[in-house]
């Protein structure tokens, strides 16, 4: 049986994301803020992917923006970290090592034909 009652709301916190566009409406500049963050002020970032899941619609949303500074190698680190860390989250919210692993050895694939890893690279 499914447990409906909600937790007491006992603190609010606030990201925040700016993105400034270029003429062309492309993102020229990423910074992001957070109340809880453990520093002050505005930090720069070349990429974002954001991810919502929507529980009425059953759908999930998503902004994925990068700026023109965003080499590809990064964009190629970028992905394989999220790809790895995906499966860190997934595990911690269902319990599932079995599936989480098996998304670890693909970020794994990803990072090798990514090229991601030095050449002294384990696995």
């Amino acid at each position: 049986m499914e447990n409906n009652t909600k937790p007491e709301i006992v603190k609010t916190s606030q990201i925040r994301i700016d993105v400034h566009l270029a003429e062309d409406n492309m993102p020229a500049l990423i910074e992001w803020e957070a109340d809880d963050a453990d520093f002050d002020g505005k930090e720069p970032a070349k990429a974002l992917l954001l991810s919502l899941f929507d529980g009425l619609q059953q759908n999930a949303m998503r902004i994925d923006l990068w700026t023109s500074e965003m080499r590809v190698d990064e964009m190629n680190l970028f992905m394989y970290q999220t790809l790895a860390t995906f499966a860190d989250t997934y595990e911690r919210a269902t319990n599932n090592k079995e599936l989480a692993d098996e998304m670890r050895d693909f970020a794994h694939h990803f990072g090798h034909r990514a090229e991601v890893f030095g050449d002294d690279h384990v696995h």
